[in-house]
């Protein structure tokens, strides 16, 4: 029987010569696809370009939704804070998960440390809930509540400034 048919068969083969894959890794553990990249510019808060190995990338920060850079002053002081926190020509780890659709690479994004998780935890950043399966969920939202709590950033206003997905909806519907 050729395992390809048999999906249950190849997890059951995969979770017996490999318990730990779904669990999550050890910390300090990098997953077998990152890589190192030094950083070129910052986009907004949610995205940044990168070079590794001659090659440049566009990075989208998994898990995450910064606002928008209309979205005044937001935008701007959150794409101010990923720039002080990735300089140009800073080292970083990148996690890529996926591809988007406009080509870039979605990625967690590790300097000293997760620079995804450090967004929404310090106010710069939304936890994408409709994006969040690709990370330690309960990680983003524990950050995401903590954030409202102290009211930083974009908890500064009651409840939260408007979520950018919110206003990405809304400019696209007055087209």
């Amino acid at each position: 029987m050729p395992l390809q048919r048999h999906p249950v068969t190849l997890l059951a083969l995969v979770l017996t010569l490999a318990p730990g894959l779904l669990v999550g890794r050890p910390a300090g553990a990098e997953p077998a696809n990152s890589f190192r990249a030094t950083v070129l510019s910052v986009g907004d808060g949610d995205s940044l370009r990168v070079s590794s190995n001659g090659q440049r990338l566009t990075i989208r920060l998994a898990c995450i939704d910064a606002p928008e850079i209309d979205q005044s002053p937001w935008g701007q002081q959150s794409r101010t804070y990923l720039l002080q926190r990735l300089p140009r020509g800073r080292e970083v780890t990148i996690e890529p998960q996926t591809i988007d659709r406009y080509g870039r690479t979605v990625a967690e994004v590790i300097s000293d440390i997760n620079i995804n998780l450090v967004m929404v935890e310090d106010g710069q950043a939304f936890a994408y809930r409709r994006y969040l399966g690709s990370c330690e969920s309960k990680e983003y939202l524990d950050a995401e509540y903590r954030a409202s709590r102290r009211r930083y950033g974009i908890w500064q206003v009651q409840g939260g400034i408007t979520r950018p997905w919110d206003f990405r909806r809304g400019r696209f519907m007055k087209r």
